[in-house]
């Protein structure tokens, strides 16, 4: 039948399948998108802009707990109200994902509510969810189609992924959580062990200190931020344990006890010692997994490797009209790379001209604590290893007169240039405000910009982005505000 075939459909609605769903009706193409639980996915509803709400909430608590070093005065003590703090993060998403709705009837894109299986090459079965979504507060659109078999010359998987359990130290939503539940806590726990250090786990970790939480970070790699340049990941640490923060690193929890409302952690370092770390809460942090079950990928017999679909530079599959994006087809597992590899892909499929795969060495990293952190390209270490002969610039918040003013003089804003082709090879960020400033070092990147076009470039005064300007300048020996 007319209405159940299609040039694509996507299965599944977060940041890559909406994103491509939009782009794949600009170019003409008659386009579906599948969800089973909440239009946006995991990023809008429970990860990237609900944290960020979060973590809002935290930075207005920090400024109001220091306001007598800006002159102010504040009578009492700065109190969080959980349910309201909470609420306003779920408002949040909430309000982005009628958003969501509204560009698909928009682009006229149909809507198909549940949950898809691939039962052969071009054809799907939408049943209903085999588990309840962890909070239905979004029902299924008004106009949108229901159970039942649709086909499709090109069909999309973008999945998404969930956080990974370790044995023996399984989320029970209770006192182990994961994103999910640290993400809307019915009250605030007094201590806090928090399970790995990437962007989730040190996000939480920040904003659950700045609510007054005890917080212990449990670290298996040498770092904090582990993906992050060696000296910005020093530096982190050092801000963050400033701040109270308690980091144990080269560690991991080996066991966990349960009480009635608390849990013991058995925290056992690297020469074996074992120590015990009772807290109210444990989140889990500890990575993601994609989600390639339950949708007939070994039927099809498609390719996949530690627990994502194998793709080529354009999101094609192994099996002839089947494809992947975001975070179901492998790292870096980011919101931003699954939007730009659907584009990719859809484009591609749409036989568009001169359409190139992503280059994954200049997708940016953001970790929206405080201190906040931001990269791209390669670490020192990295550059080094590729046999690189590389000139580094560094620059301090300490030295910048808008840091200084805004109270945010703490930070830096590392570079690595090639030092013979003057490319530049990685950008690495700590600091107020990086997550915004790193994306000029991402165009730079992208526009094949040396240093010199840098050190010609004229940044606004006063502005934390003269600092970039700066640590190129310092590359080259030609600084001149420090």
């Amino acid at each position: 039948m007319a209405d159940t075939n299609y040039d694509v459909i996507i299965i599944g609605s977060g940041p890559g399948g909406y994103v491509t769903a939009i782009r794949a009706a600009q170019l003409g193409l008659k386009t579906a998108i599948v969800e089973r639980e909440h239009l946006g996915g995991i990023c809008l509803n429970w990860g990237c802009i609900p944290t960020k709400a979060l973590l809002r909430s935290a930075e207005m608590m920090d400024h109001a707990n220091h306001a007598k070093s800006f002159g102010l005065k504040l009578e009492g003590k700065m109190t969080a109200d959980v349910k309201d703090v909470v609420a306003r993060s779920r408002g949040v998403s909430a309000r982005l994902n009628g958003g969501v709705g509204f560009l698909m009837k928009k682009n006229k894109i149909d809507v198909i509510w549940g949950e898809a299986k691939l039962t052969k090459p071009g054809e799907i079965v939408v049943g209903k969810p085999s588990k309840p979504a962890v909070e239905p507060q979004h029902p299924a659109p008004k106009g949108t189609k229901g159970e039942g078999t649709y086909t499709a010359k090109n069909i999309i998987v973008a999945t998404g992924a969930r956080p990974r359990a370790l044995p023996g130290i399984k989320p029970d939503g209770k006192l182990i959580w994961t994103y999910f539940e640290a993400m809307k806590p019915e009250k605030m726990p007094k201590s806090m062990v928090v399970m790995g250090s990437g962007a989730i786990g040190i996000e939480f970790a920040s904003f659950y200190l700045s609510m007054g939480v005890d917080v212990t970070v449990v670290e298996l790699m040498p770092n904090v931020m582990p993906v992050e340049d060696d000296e910005i990941s020093k530096f982190a640490r050092k801000m963050l344990e400033k701040r109270g923060m308690k980091i144990i690193t080269e560690a991991k929890v080996s066991k966990v006890d349960k009480a009635a409302d608390s849990i013991t952690a058995h925290v056992e370092t690297k020469d074996g010692k074992v120590q015990q770390i009772t807290a109210d809460r444990l989140i889990s942090a500890v990575g993601v997994q994609g989600n390639i079950e339950n949708l007939g990928l070994e039927k099809l017999g498609v390719k996949t490797d530690r627990g994502c679909i194998v793709i080529d530079g354009y999101g094609k599959t192994n099996v002839p009209g089947l494809y992947a994006i975001g975070d179901v087809a492998g790292p870096p597992m980011l919101a931003h790379k699954a939007e730009h590899e659907g584009v990719v892909c859809i484009e591609k499929i749409a036989g568009l001209p001169n359409v190139h795969p992503m280059d994954k060495g200049k997708i940016p990293g953001c970790t929206y604590c405080s201190p906040q952190v931001a990269s791209v390209g390669l670490t020192e270490a990295k550059a080094k290893e590729q046999g690189r002969d590389i000139r580094v610039g560094r620059y301090q918040f300490n030295a910048n007169g808008k840091a200084i003013a805004l109270g945010e003089d703490t930070g830096m804003i590392k570079v690595i240039f090639d030092k013979k082709s003057g490319e530049l090879l990685g950008a690495h960020m700590v600091g107020a405000e990086v997550t915004e400033l790193i994306q000029g070092f991402v165009v730079a990147m992208n526009l094949e910009t040396t240093e010199e076009d840098l050190m010609h470039t004229i940044f606004p005064h006063p502005t934390l982005s003269e600092m970039m300007k700066e640590s190129v300048l310092d590359a080259y020996g030609r600084v001149l505000n420090a």
